[in-house]
């Protein structure tokens, strides 16, 4: 992705009216729950952008009772969060392509039977080609992409909170296609499917460049689509618990799919107070 500085020398400004989105600052933001209080936010349309319901983090991230009847003493199974990155040629008409900017909406509200993002051009966005071509970003498609395991561990931070931040996030290097003449491999997308159970209190932030999306329970909750230097999305899920369908107790899909599709940075940080994951997402539908 470009750095912030030379994306404003060819991108005319797009104003950013969304709470939570906090554009440039190279994914280097203050820690999510630093604050005393949250702000308080609505969610609804640019899904995952508000900043949730108000009480301390730290308050709620420790001394919280069990799972509840509903994880049916499910087993936990850590914080090393396996999924698929796909390496994409610099050619396929959807990296490199576009300096526009932000680009929300791309994808639909629910996510697909296939668990796959769902695409809304009618027939493009702002920075994709059509269905066909988004089509192929989180599927195998022989000749198209290649396929690459990886492992995202989230490291403890203190008070319930742990995380991934890779400010050069650059995993397949050398792989792949390679890296067609770049420094690095700078065209792939990341897609991770786990599950959690709901406590009562949990909250996902991302940081980073380009697209990304999390849904939880299968409806949209982070929507930072397009090619654009680092933004950030949170997702409070006490905040939002009637609009994800959040009961506590029970037990929810989360699933992020994330592309990389221009030059010449690459962000990734994820801060999260879920401690309770029950799959690893070792299971990737192709």
């Amino acid at each position: 992705m470009l750095p912030c500085a030379m994306y404003y020398r060819f991108i005319p400004v797009v104003p950013l009216a969304v709470s939570g989105l906090l554009a440039c600052g190279g994914g280097a933001s203050t820690h999510p729950f630093s604050s005393v209080a949250s702000t308080a936010g609505t969610g609804g349309g640019m899904a995952g952008t508000n900043s949730g319901a108000g009480g301390t983090l730290d308050a709620l991230a420790v001394g919280v009772g069990g799972a509840g009847s509903g994880a049916g003493g499910m087993p936990f199974c850590g914080t090393e969060l396996t999924g698929r990155v796909r390496d994409f040629k610099v050619s396929h008409p959807d990296f490199e392509s576009f300096l526009i900017g932000p680009d929300l909406g791309m994808v639909e509200k629910t996510l697909g039977g296939d668990k796959k993002p769902v695409y809304t051009g009618k027939p493009l966005t702002f920075t994709t080609s059509g269905k066909a071509n988004f089509d192929q970003w989180y599927r195998d498609v022989p000749t198209i992409n290649l396929p690459i395991p990886l492992t995202l561990k989230l490291v403890d931070q203190g008070n319930g909170i742990s995380g991934y931040d890779n400010q050069a996030f650059f995993p397949i290097d050398k792989q792949g296609f390679g890296n067609e003449g770049n420094s690095h491999n700078f065209h792939f997308t990341f897609e991770l499917h786990t599950s959690f159970v709901y406590k009562g209190f949990e909250i996902f932030q991302f940081n980073g460049d380009d697209d990304l999306w999390v849904f939880v329970n299968n409806k949209l909750a982070i929507d930072l689509g397009g090619v654009h230097p680092s933004l950030e999305g949170k997702v409070d899920m006490l905040a939002r618990s009637a609009e994800l369908g959040l009961v506590v107790g029970n037990v929810y899909a989360l699933d992020l799919f994330f592309a990389e599709r221009h030059t010449s940075e690459s962000h990734f940080k994820v801060q999260t107070t879920i401690g309770s994951f029950t799959d690893c997402g070792t299971d990737v539908p192709q």
